[in-house]
């Protein structure tokens, strides 16, 4: 488990981010829901001054290194990116013919947003990107292995 409170202190530095799905459901493993995750990435990138170094898609997560342009803030990119994945693939898994496990994920996505004050019915991210600043060049390297 993430400890909470784990926040982006320089909105300038390089982070190491998690951003998981509810209960770690395998949606990832979909490629429909990891190209919703890439385009919103790159409509970060050229709207909203974000700076990806790294990232990698797993199946019930992703873990960007990133940080922003000057000027920009992390946190205030990273919730929007969260906001657009979480409604965008919520959507579409709600929309979606083919899913087997449709009614499954949505009654996950419905009891977790039931139970968080901060959303207005359903929630498919973990509200905790648990940063980790690179701050040196060990940290950098360790984490960049991740990614590749």
């Amino acid at each position: 488990m993430f400890r909470s409170g784990c926040q982006i202190r320089d909105q300038e530095g390089i982070y190491f981010i998690t951003c998981t799905d509810i209960q770690w459901a395998d949606i990832f493993s979909r490629p429909l829901f990891a190209d919703i995750v890439i385009e919103s990435l790159n409509f970060c990138i050229h709207e909203k001054g974000l700076i990806v170094h790294a990232w990698v898609i797993l199946s019930n997560h992703i873990h960007p290194i990133v940080s922003a342009k000057i000027g920009n803030s992390l946190s205030d990119i990273l919730r929007d990116f969260k906001k657009f994945t979480d409604g965008k693939i919520i959507k579409t898994r709600s929309s979606s013919t083919g899913e087997s496990r449709k009614n499954w994920l949505l009654w996950l996505f419905n009891n977790a947003g039931s139970e968080n004050s901060r959303n207005e019915k359903l929630q498919f991210w973990i509200q905790d990107n648990h940063p980790i600043e690179l701050n040196n060049e060990g940290k950098k390297s360790r984490k960049l292995i991740i990614c590749i």
